[in-house]
């Protein structure tokens, strides 16, 4: 896939990867390591811990072992998704999970309206049809609640899509606004966590169902 017909106004080429070979191939091997430093979780943690809700049902997005999630915080429960069963059968805070290629199929198995909250942790720069994924995350989402989409500036290149890879953080931020506007979200926020002088930059763009 080069481009997403949700965003026409993005140049030909833009969805498309250095590697367009099948995702459950390159994660078919579980990854049990962190994708951001201890500061950048750090501060995703807290962020996490003002605007999820305590006691919600929260959707954990392309998640991995860990959710970043405050530990002190109880929540209804964390429902994961993510490209490894074995990765996530090891996060002690999903409630339950799915496995499913985003890429392919970038729907949920839930209902209308059944969620509080959801995230996405350095992980929407794989997608390639982003616009379709979270208008799905919208409709799952109860009027209001609030989507977290978090990055820094790592990723696997390989997989990355060709307008991320062209891209500084502040394009990220512009880019990820864009997706979720068209996905119908509202009082879009960015907020920047972490600037990266000191370790990983951490950037939270917040959007309203």
């Amino acid at each position: 896939m080069t481009g997403d017909p949700a965003l026409p106004d993005l140049p030909p080429g833009a969805f498309a990867r250095i590697d367009g070979g099948d995702d459950a191939d390159f994660y078919a091997f579980p990854r049990l390591v962190t994708h951001i430093d201890a500061a950048a979780i750090r501060a995703l943690t807290d962020f996490y811990r003002q605007v999820l809700p305590a006691g919600g049902v929260l959707l954990d997005l392309m998640s991995s072992w860990i959710s970043h999630l405050p530990v002190d915080v109880a929540y209804g429960a964390v429902i994961g998704h993510g490209m490894n069963a074995e990765e996530l059968a090891a996060n002690p805070r999903l409630t339950r999970w799915f496995v499913r290629d985003f890429n392919r199929d970038p729907s949920l198995p839930l209902a209308d309206a059944s969620a509080d909250g959801a995230m996405i942790c350095v992980s929407i720069q794989y997608l390639q049809r982003p616009v379709a994924l979270l208008t799905d995350v919208a409709r799952v989402l109860k009027a209001g609640a609030p989507l977290v989409i978090s990055f820094s500036n790592r990723c696997f290149p390989t997989k990355a899509v060709a307008a991320w890879r062209a891209l500084d953080g502040a394009g990220h931020a512009t880019l990820v606004r864009h997706y979720l506007e068209r996905a119908g979200f509202a009082d879009i926020e960015v907020h920047r966590l972490l600037d990266g002088w000191a370790g990983d930059p951490m950037t939270a763009v917040v959007g309203r169902r």
